[in-house]
């Protein structure tokens, strides 16, 4: 199957529509060998300073610059937000290949590769 993801649901509703996807799913539209769902703009967000350790939870000079050996992602603290990135977790699990249908543009980019890294996604990837 191949896995669809948009910036926001109407523009999943185009994209499903033009592949020919017509059975709405929780989170998603099957149909036609495609299943396209979306996030609602950014799901994921980097991690707060104290995430990486406790010294960072308040911070003084001597404590710049906080710079972690990598930097990390989480989800954003929303039901609604977490229910659908579990769906789209589920999906990429599955996925023989995704398409990338943020956005143009960095911002859209960097909203699908956030939810792609946090699912852990492992199939090839495409752009639309």
């Amino acid at each position: 199957m191949i896995v669809c993801i948009a910036e926001k649901p109407s523009v999943a509703r185009d994209i499903a529509d033009v592949l020919g996807a017509r059975e709405k799913k929780d989170g998603y539209i099957e149909g036609n060998g495609y299943q396209v769902t979306w996030t609602f703009g950014h799901l994921c967000t980097l991690k707060e300073p104290h995430e990486y350790t406790p010294n960072w939870k308040s911070w003084s000079l001597g404590s710049l610059p906080m710079i972690p050996p990598r930097f990390g992602i989480k989800l954003i603290s929303n039901p609604t937000y977490e229910r659908q990135f579990h769906t789209i977790e589920n999906l990429m699990q599955h996925a023989d290949m995704i398409i990338n249908c943020g956005d143009a543009g960095q911002e859209g980019e960097l909203i699908q590769r956030w939810v792609m890294q946090k699912a852990g996604a492992r199939c090839p990837v495409k752009r639309l």
